[in-house]
Formats: C-alpha cells, sequence, structure tokens
C-alpha cells in the first residue's frame, strides 16, 4: 500500500468531486501536498494533535503561520490557478488526510500516526517535488532522511577495483543532486529577499492588513437552512469567502427544489469551506419534503431541528452517515419551543397590560419584557410575529418615559463557534432594538449588545438548557 496514492484515490477524488474549476491545477496541487504535509508531520509531530483538535486547519498551521512561505508554497505549486482556489483547495484536504492517516495507523494518536509516517517514509521521499528540499531548508525545517540518497554508499570508494568503480559510473550522476538542491535553495533565498527588500508599507498598513487577514479567518463558513409547512425551500443563508461555493450550493438547491432561493455573498471574514462540503447536495436532499426544518451548519457542527424529537433524531441519523468529519446533533424539537414561548409571552402581554399608562416605570417595563421568549429562527434574527405584537405594547410605554435608557442583550448557547455565536446574538439583540425604534422609541434610548454563549442561565449540557440560554434581555441602564 502506497499512502500517497491512497490519499489520491480516497481524498482527491471526494475534494473536487462537482468541483470543476481549475480541476487540473488542484490535482496537481494535492499531488505535491500529500508527501509535503506528511514530510512536516514526520520532521514535527506535534504538528498532528494540534491539526487534529482545529476545526479548521489551514496552510498556515502547518508552515508557522508564516505568510510568506504559505504564499511561496502556492506558487510552486499552483499553477494559473488563482492562489485562493488552491489554498481552499489545500485546507479542505487536511482534515479527511489526518483521518486517513488515523485510518491506516488504526488510532488517532500521535504515536501511532508518526510510526504509519515512518513505515511509509519510502513512497513519501519519492513523491516530494524536486524543489521540496530546498523548500524545507528556507523554512528551517530538519526534514531527517531526504539526504540519504547523497550518503557515501553512493560514492565511489577509493580502494575500489577499476570493475567495481566502472558498475559505479552511472551513479556518478547524484552529485549534480545537490548542488542542484543547493541552487534552488539559493534562488528561494533570494526571492525571499528581495520580498523582504521592497519598500515596507506604513504601520497603519500593516495593521490593517494584518487585521483584514485575522478578520478573514475568525468565524467559519455558515449554511443556515430551513423548510416551511409544504417542505420546500423557506430560507437558505450561505456565508463563505468563496464565490465557487456559493454557485455550487445555488445550482444544488435549484436541482433539488426547483427554485433558486438562497442568499449568498462571497465575504472574506468567513472560512471558504467546510469539512464535508461535498455532501451538501445529499443533506439538502434528505430535508427535502419535510415541513419545518431547519439546519444550521457552522464549520465542522450541524444542529438539526424539526417538528418533533424523533424527526429530528431520525434525521440526524441519516445525515452521519453523510458528514464524517462533522459533529451533527438535534436541538429542541419546534413544539417543545413553542409551548415554552406561548407561555412566556402570554404572561410578558400581561405584564405589560398591567401597567398604568399614568404609572409607567422603565423597571416594570424591563421585568415585563423579560419574560417574553423570543424564539428566533436556527440562524436568523427575523423576529417572529408574535413578540412583535408584545413589542408594539412595549413600545408605547417607553415613549412616555423619554428619559428612559434600556439594554438589549443577546445571547445564544454553547452550540457551534463561539465568534460566530456572538455576532448573531449582536444581530438578533439589535434586530429587537431596530423594531422598536421603528415604532417610535428613542433610538438613544436603546443599547444593543451580543454576548454569545456567555453567562448562561441553564445548563447548555441539556437541550432544555439551550433553549434556555437562547434569550433576549431588557436591562435598564443608569
Amino acid at each position: 500500500m502506497n499512502i500517497i496514492e491512497l490519499l489520491k484515490d480516497k481524498v482527491t477524488s471526494k475534494l473536487l468531486e462537482g468541483d470543476n474549476q481549475f480541476q487540473d491545477e488542484k490535482i496537481g496541487a494535492l499531488g505535491a501536498f500529500y508527501p509535503v504535509l506528511l514530510a512536516v508531520l514526520k520532521s514535527k509531530p506535534e504538528l498532528i494533535n494540534l491539526l487534529q483538535q482545529n476545526l479548521n486547519p489551514r496552510l498556515g498551521d502547518i508552515f508557522s503561520n508564516h505568510q510568506e512561505s504559505v504564499s511561496k508554497f502556492l506558487g510552486l505549486v499552483g499553477g494559473e490557478a488563482p492562489a485562493k482556489e488552491i489554498e481552499n483547495t489545500l485546507n479542505r484536504s487536511i482534515t479527511p488526510t489526518l483521518n486517513i492517516l488515523a485510518d491506516q495507523a488504526g488510532g488517532d494518536d500521535k504515536q501511532g500516526i508518526f510510526q504509519f509516517i515512518q513505515s511509509q517514509w519510502g513512497n513519501i521521499q519519492a513523491a516530494l517535488p524536486a524543489w521540496a528540499t530546498a523548500f524545507f531548508a528556507a523554512l528551517g525545517l530538519n526534514i531527517s532522511g531526504l539526504d540519504q540518497s547523497f550518503s557515501a554508499a553512493t560514492i565511489p570508494s577509493a580502494t575500489a577495483t577499476p570493475a567495481e568503480n566502472s558498475a559505479q559510473e552511472p551513479k556518478k550522476s547524484n552529485w549534480l543532486l545537490p548542488i542542484i538542491a543547493l541552487i534552488i535553495l539559493a534562488a528561494l533565498i533570494a526571492f525571499f529577499f528581495k520580498q523582504c527588500s521592497h519598500k515596507a508599507p506604513s504601520a497603519g498598513a500593516m495593521d490593517t492588513a494584518t487585521s483584514g487577514a485575522v478578520a478573514a479567518s475568525t468565524q467559519p463558513a455558515e449554511l443556515h437552512f430551513s423548510t416551511g409547512g409544504d417542505g420546500n425551500v423557506a430560507n437558505c443563508q450561505l456565508n463563505t469567502g468563496s464565490q465557487s461555493l456559493i454557485d455550487q450550493l445555488k445550482t444544488q438547491v435549484k436541482s433539488i427544489f426547483g427554485v433558486e432561493n438562497c442568499q449568498a455573498s462571497a465575504d472574506q471574514q468567513y472560512s471558504a469551506d467546510f469539512p464535508d462540503q461535498n455532501a451538501i447536495e445529499q443533506v439538502l436532499a434528505k430535508v427535502k419534503g419535510l415541513p419545518n426544518v431547519s439546519l444550521a451548519w457552522i464549520g465542522n457542527q450541524l444542529t438539526v431541528q424539526a417538528g418533533d424529537a424523533t424527526q429530528a433524531q431520525k434525521l440526524v441519523d441519516d445525515i452521519k452517515g453523510l458528514l464524517p468529519n462533522t459533529q451533527v446533533t438535534a436541538v429542541q424539537s419546534a413544539d417543545t419551543a413553542a409551548t415554552d414561548s406561548n407561555a412566556g409571552n402570554s404572561k410578558a402581554d400581561e405584564a405589560l397590560s398591567n401597567i398604568k399608562a399614568d404609572q409607567v416605570n422603565v423597571n416594570d417595563i424591563a421585568a415585563a419584557l423579560n419574560l417574553q421568549v423570543i424564539n428566533f429562527a436556527t440562524g436568523s434574527a427575523d423576529i417572529p410575529a408574535e413578540n412583535k405584537a408584545i413589542l408594539d405594547k412595549a413600545a408605547n410605554l417607553i415613549k412616555q418615559v423619554p428619559d428612559a435608557k434600556l439594554v438589549v442583550k443577546g445571547f445564544t448557547d454553547n452550540v457551534g463557534n463561539p465568534a460566530s455565536n456572538k455576532t448573531l446574538s449582536e444581530k438578533r439583540a439589535k434586530s429587537v432594538a431596530d423594531y422598536l425604534v421603528s415604532k417610535g422609541v428613542g433610538a438613544s434610548q436603546l443599547t444593543a449588545q451580543g454576548f454569545g454563549e456567555e453567562n448562561p442561565i441553564a445548563d447548555n449540557a441539556t437541550k432544555d438548557g439551550q433553549f434556555k440560554n437562547r434569550r433576549i434581555e431588557f436591562e435598564v441602564s443608569p
């Protein structure tokens, strides 16, 4: 068994299934990347655990976050394809490559995978590109074993007989290999020196570029999808940095549901890919025809909400087999959530109705509003109609105390990515504040804040606790 050929067969074919853009370049880049990745893991086995624990491992993690090295590598393997396309493809290959290694090693522990890489070193070394030795040297990596072909065994002995020297004569060409390697190394060093010797950008420009790069990698890609009562598309929203993924999703939605009903635009603050994105079409096909189903796919975590717990769990079981690198879970059923929402909203409505017009107190308004349950759809900041009626009553009361100030706080459960949860909580809090302003409340009276999964009021280990933690709170500001 040759691990490089296995990766080409299992990972490359899966990654590029349905992807027709720059396919030849991506196949070539992956073929060069696999032996380079395994060589780096052999040199730095501690990376194995770090990459396994990373939700979205990237080239920067492998090359010690040296962006120049990443750029140089992409230039070496990418051909005519855009560097971003190649980088996205290579990023997506890391997790399935680690899974193949773990499968072949008989477990995902670092030592077992390291020993398996050692056992395959001959195949890995044979697959390394000609420029690999110089590239590793420029990175400061000592990849043991790469220089074995230059050992004394290839040099004719001074005591060898003429016949022996004659038999070894063809191997003298190996003397050129170190020279070639040194030439390539010199070229790489010259390249890096040239890059560094360019006029340095201003500090402000560097800060802007750096902050932009950080922002682009802070949030994993997100897909929020739901069906209506008829089982057709009710909501589809994709947040990703890849236009090709957007085009792919729109084509798949149209193919399955017969409509192009998906809102998406390429945004570099989001990752360009999902670990199992080649299975998106199969997942959507499982949802087709099922009423009132919501999916929230964030990075390597997918949550499913359906009309009842049994239906949600069945869908989770069906999807799990399609997404080996994604955690799939069910959230509280819509029916239970609706029951809790109705009870809380009835109490809030009654409490607001009991506030006398000539005795309005902002503390009473906040207390009444905190009784309601705003059961947002998964991944959405749209306020349900039943809550708008409650907010209408509250707006009329708040307008009577123009000096009063309220803080609208948004919270989520701990399912999914913390950064994405905080962003979603901010959007929901702002949505509520904006609605009150639209009903006449002064904008200066309201402040919207998002806290994500901070300050839980219930145990996130249970579905009921997660539901209670997804909330909007009102607090009187001094």
